[in-house]
């Protein structure tokens, strides 16, 4: 591992939205490319809304964005706000671009994003560690958990989703200015922490980089998902980044493995104490899928700066995965 602090300055963190697609310069719909720094997902929603006087539904976002961290992203708003937009500009999130399009941008139009983080006082002995380490992420891949911050405060957020699905708490106990959105972060984060609990048990089985009879794998290229007939054809596949084994977002319409796969993922719910049924209590928010259990980073580089003890490390992650994840990593 490669010793180093991490986030020491806010410009050590940098992330930038790889999008699915760019705005076509015209349209019913704003796209703005905005950098936020030290502000969270929430807080720039509602100061877009606020300074342009719409309602935070009439904004589109692709993906959440870290607080402790400069970020840049797109956000649609109402092109009817065009003449506003001045006023969405502080010392901390500045509008770099503006530009039309047909569609309102909606949660996951986006391809991955583009990180660039530095780790500073990284002892030189350590610097020389970081080329082969780098190889093996580049080949092995690494767990593909969900990062911390998906379960809020204190474990708040997942608190919440896991009284909704006990049937310990009702939706209408949330304020509802907030109910929409915080019902899907809580239910989400139960999903994260029981994906989460299938990884890790897993891994101390020593099974993570094995493909099972049962398993369900998912098609790198296309995302097509596919139950294992053959675990020997599929390792095969597996080992060489074509395919990957997934694990569970709980749902109705999750696809369920078969074989020792399955076991694993009943024995987690039952561990929680979760019906596997209770999802379908928010089909819209929890309808289920699956997700790949090991995390792949592209255009995996790093470089260190000698004496100045730094490491820079850029990357690009699919869209739902997470650097510090990958960082942990690195910087154990």
């Amino acid at each position: 591992a490669v010793r180093g602090l991490l986030k020491s300055q806010p410009d050590d963190f940098v992330v930038e939205e790889v999008p699915a697609y760019l705005p076509c310069g015209e349209g019913e719909h704003l796209f703005l490319w905005v950098e936020k720094e030290g502000v969270a997902a929430e807080q720039l929603v509602q100061h877009v809304a606020r300074n342009l006087g719409i309602s935070r539904q009439e904004i589109g976002v692709a993906g959440l964005k870290d607080r402790q961290a400069i970020t840049r992203q797109w956000i649609s708003v109402p092109a009817a706000a065009e003449g506003q937009v001045d006023a969405v500009t502080t010392q901390a999130i500045r509008v770099l671009e503006r530009r039309r399009h047909r569609n309102k941008l909606k949660t996951g139009h986006l391809r991955g994003n583009r990180f660039a983080i530095t780790l500073r006082e990284v002892p030189v002995e350590d610097q020389a560690k970081l080329p082969p380490l780098l190889d093996e992420i580049a080949r092995s891949g690494v767990p593909n958990y969900y990062g911390d911050q998906r379960f809020g405060r204190d474990g708040e957020t997942l608190r919440l989703g896991l009284e909704l699905l006990r049937g310990e708490t009702a939706p209408q106990t949330i304020p509802f200015a907030r109910r929409k959105f915080l019902l899907r972060l809580a239910l989400n984060s139960v999903q994260s922490m029981l994906f989460n609990a299938v990884v890790a048990d897993r891994l101390r089985a020593g099974q993570l980089l094995t493909v099972q009879p049962g398993d369900l794998m998912q098609v790198v290229e296309s995302g097509g998902v596919f139950a294992v007939e053959d675990a020997a054809i599929e390792q095969a596949r597996f080992e060489s980044g074509e395919t990957v084994v997934t694990g569970p977002l709980f749902g109705p319409k999750m696809k369920q493995p078969t074989g020792q796969p399955g076991d694993w993922e009943r024995s987690v719910l039952e561990r929680h104490g979760i019906a596997a049924d209770s999802f379908a209590k928010f089909p819209k928010l929890t309808s289920g899928a699956r997700r790949p259990m090991l995390l792949r980073p592209n255009e995996l580089q790093g470089t260190g700066n000698g004496d100045a003890g730094t490491v820079t490390l850029r990357f690009v992650l699919p869209s739902g995965c997470y650097a510090t994840v990958l960082m942990r990593e690195i910087n154990k």
